[in-house]
């Protein structure tokens, strides 16, 4: 009797039978969630930002034929005495607008504590978050009229007044004040997160060690706020690059273009002003564009890097 001959196992895999997709759904059904933000990033934001590259080139009155111009506008900027001011005035923004970082810190620090009529605090404070910039533009228009002001009657009690708004040498101070309100709001609003967040052991730790005080913050808890605080940065940052309507609102570029900042100087150009040189207003644009850019790359730099080192 013949001893049949064993069989020989197949060491091959099974052929993976199944659709392209099947096989790399974990990597792709993230991406197909994302086309549709993508899509309307790129229509609505890249494609924008190159468009004004390429208007900012040619002399063009948004209706008529474009003529090609080069880098002309470009060369009136650097001679345009408004351009300066606005330019100067970008950067007073951008100073002092960051003053709503450690002045939402302090009042979040204040809120955070176990007080009668906290809730009614957090209220008042959180108020200027909800309410329109039109508004606050408003609010304090009012608030800083030279005769019935509610500013000028309490100085008037001193025998003294003051025209904020009508004084070339005031009038941006005065509206980055009125910015500051809500935008010190916003910025409370972020530490207070992040101070639900904070450790209590490291706070317990460090109480024991004999820390307290300006010690405790500096060490302990301002680290353990970083995340609000960039974020408040960022956010701050955007904001004094763009605004607006704020100015619009209370002196509309004026007086004698004193209040223009670049976002406002662009619209004037395009298409406040008679000819409408959509050109001109192009290259403000690509100019304010490539100055938050430079904050932008920071950022993402910073990011990047603080994600590199969380891996470490």
């Amino acid at each position: 009797m013949t001893t049949p001959t064993p069989a020989v196992p197949d060491t091959h895999p099974p052929a993976d039978t199944r659709s392209w997709y099947k096989r790399n759904e974990i990597r792709v059904t993230p991406w197909l969630f994302l086309a549709p933000g993508l899509l309307f990033f790129a229509v609505y934001v890249v494609f924008p930002i190159f468009q004004s590259f390429n208007i900012s080139l040619y002399r063009w009155d948004g209706l008529g034929e474009a003529t090609f111009i080069g880098l002309d506008n470009y060369r009136e900027l650097a001679t345009d005495r408004a351009f300066e001011v606005s330019f100067w005035n970008n950067l007073k923004w951008l100073v002092l607008y960051l003053l709503a970082i450690p002045l939402g810190l302090a009042i979040a620090l204040f809120l955070n504590q176990t007080v009668t009529g906290i809730r009614l605090y957090k209220s008042l404070f959180f108020f200027p978050f909800v309410i329109s910039q039109v508004v606050v533009g408003l609010v304090f228009s009012w608030f800083y009229l030279p005769q019935v002001g509610l500013l000028n009657v309490v100085l008037g009690w001193f025998g003294t007044s003051i025209n904020i708004l009508g004084d070339p040498d005031l009038a941006t101070y005065g509206i980055i004040a009125a910015g500051l309100w809500p935008q010190t709001a916003y910025c409370m609003i972020l530490y207070l997160t992040g101070l639900n967040a904070v450790d209590p052991e490291q706070v317990e730790a460090a109480r024991l060690d004999g820390a307290k005080g300006w010690r405790m913050l500096w060490y302990v808890i301002i680290p353990q706020l970083k995340p609000a605080t960039f974020i408040a940065f960022v956010v701050t940052i955007i904001g004094a690059l763009r605004s607006f309507d704020l100015i619009s609102i209370m002196t509309n570029g004026g007086p004698f273009g004193s209040t223009r900042v670049l976002s406002f100087y662009m619209f004037e150009k395009a298409l406040a002003e008679f000819g409408f040189r959509m050109g001109y207003g192009a290259a403000i644009a690509v100019v304010l564009f490539l100055i938050m850019l430079v904050f932008i790359a920071y950022f993402l730099w910073s990011m990047y890097r603080d994600e590199q080192e969380a891996r470490r």
